[in-house]
């Protein structure tokens, strides 16, 4: 059975689709790594303001407030909280969190898990680009290579 080709549409879109894939990833690797790590500047986050959507079958809601960093350096109002809740905050509560330098967002102190959306996007554009010149890559070396006698 004779092996089919594909088209050079096909492996164009796809070409491009793991381009644009890896586009919008690669340049927020180490933001997600530092959100995964909580790797910034400690403080408090107070919270104030409560916003929430509702989506068929669950609410998303987030806390809005002010940062202000442990060695005073950063005060920030107008930040958001990742991962907080309707339940998580009291409006007023001040509560730890960690700038990892974005201008509206702080994390708590355990992290973020934002890194596996953003590494499962470099892995599937990789993969695509993988399945796509893999075979004729391998090919090539292939005939490159001389036998030893």
């Amino acid at each position: 059975m004779a092996r089919r080709d594909r088209s050079r549409a096909f492996t164009v879109v796809l070409t491009l689709v793991a381009v644009f894939l890896l586009y919008l990833a690669v340049p927020n690797a180490g933001t997600a790594v530092r959100a995964a790590r909580a790797d910034g500047v400690p403080g408090t986050f107070t919270p104030r303001d409560l916003t929430c959507v509702v989506h068929p079958g669950h609410e998303s809601c987030v806390w809005t407030g002010e940062f202000r960093s442990g060695d005073g350096s950063a005060d920030r109002s107008g930040v958001e909280l990742y991962g907080s809740d309707r339940y998580s905050n009291r409006a007023g509560e001040p509560v730890r969190a960690v700038d990892i330098g974005l201008a509206h967002r702080v994390y708590g102190p355990g992290g973020s898990n934002e890194w596996v959306f953003t590494a499962l996007m470099i892995a599937i554009g990789l993969a695509i680009l993988l399945w796509l010149y893999g075979g004729p890559l391998r090919r090539a070396f292939r005939r490159d290579v001389t036998p030893v006698s």
